[in-house]
């Protein structure tokens, strides 16, 4: 049986990540993060642990200088990176 995935709110993301609600709105709105799912009765937004990733890779290309437009074009690119660009096993020793 697989467990279920652990998603976070964005209060959860803020604790964690020092980012304002309104930057996460705004990431959210401009298209560099996205919400996995939204809870129906209160509305709140859920994102998988994925977000904490990308939230970080985006703080990483802002402290470079890059702009928002840039860094959305930059994020699509990562997300069309073919699996081989993904860590390589060590010599030997298989891939999971």
């Amino acid at each position: 049986m697989v467990p279920p995935r652990k998603l976070y709110r964005i209060a959860e993301i803020m604790a964690h990540t020092k980012l304002s609600r309104q930057t996460i709105h705004n990431y959210t709105l401009f298209g560099l993060i996205s919400e996995e799912e939204r809870m129906e009765r209160c509305g709140y937004r859920l994102y998988s642990e994925e977000v904490f990733h990308r939230l970080e890779r985006i703080q990483q290309l802002k402290a470079e200088g890059k702009v928002l437009r840039e860094i959305r074009e930059i994020i699509a690119q990562d997300s069309k990176a073919p699996e081989s660009l993904a860590p390589v096993a060590q010599e030997g020793k298989e891939a999971p």
